[in-house]
């Protein structure tokens, strides 16, 4: 069960589950209205594009 659970936890953090449901529990907290999953992602993509410290190219 153990192997299973790491699995799955593997497969939502590269997957970006797990900051989409962050992001979905912190707007809830703050009573924001959540953008849709799809801008969600565009967004990160862009801060991700905006700061290419770790990347090569």
């Amino acid at each position: 069960m153990r192997v299973l659970a790491g699995i799955r936890w593997y497969l939502r953090e590269i997957g970006g589950t797990a900051r989409w449901e962050e992001y979905l529990r912190e707007c809830g907290r703050h009573g924001h209205e959540p953008v849709s999953r799809r801008e969600f992602e565009r967004r990160r993509t862009d801060a991700r594009a905006a700061v290419p410290g770790g990347r090569c190219c």
